[in-house]
């Protein structure tokens, strides 16, 4: 997948001094960036998050997912290391897009679970792409990664685009009240490891 390199610049957070780098898609013109905090170079294998957008849970603070707090934990823990990446990848709602996404909410407050909902949408149930991520690390020289993830096909994607994946590292993060059931839908339709 082409993908163009634009800029870099310094991200200071909360957690620590971050580097983020920006990139876009040739053929969509989609944006993504790469979060790098520390010298990522002489670590053999990086700790790493790929994260998708959710732009309610990571800007909105909502309790309909446990995203927000996934990413923070992320920039935490690559802080706590003293390096690490994550790639934040454009793609919400499980790659259905924001309206999507809030169409699918509607379904979901009438009953549907987020599963049913893309579906009724004439969607996948996880329609996520992870082919950006090769050029990415490409960019970095990142061969080997200590995966922060409970998903399953991330590592199978990052596997087969010759990306070794040496720890899968766990994130169980932001559980609470209004999204047990998302939490249990995760697991027993998209194989999430709880």
């Amino acid at each position: 997948m082409p993908v163009t390199f634009a800029a870099s610049a310094q991200l200071p957070t909360q957690w620590g001094l971050f580097t983020i780098h920006g990139f876009e898609e040739t053929a969509t013109r989609k944006e993504h960036v790469a979060l790098v905090l520390g010298d990522i170079d002489s670590v053999d294998s990086v700790l790493c998050r790929v994260h998708s957008e959710c732009l309610t849970g990571d800007c909105m603070f909502s309790l309909r997912c446990d995203c927000g707090p996934q990413l923070q934990h992320a920039m935490q823990a690559v802080a706590q290391a003293g390096s690490g990446i994550i790639l934040y990848l454009r793609q919400e709602g499980r790659g259905i897009g924001l309206l999507n996404k809030i169409k699918a909410y509607a379904l979901q407050d009438s009953g549907a679970d987020t599963v049913e909902a893309n579906e009724q949408l004439g969607f996948d149930a996880d329609g996520r792409e992870y082919a950006i991520c090769k050029p990415m690390f490409e960019h970095f020289k990142v061969g080997k990664v200590k995966l922060m993830t409970n998903n399953p096909r991330k590592v199978e994607a990052l596997e087969s685009m010759g990306v070794q994946v040496t720890e899968i590292v766990p994130i169980h993060m932001g559980s609470n009240p209004h999204n047990e059931s998302y939490l249990a839908v995760k697991v027993d339709k998209l194989g999430h490891m709880m």
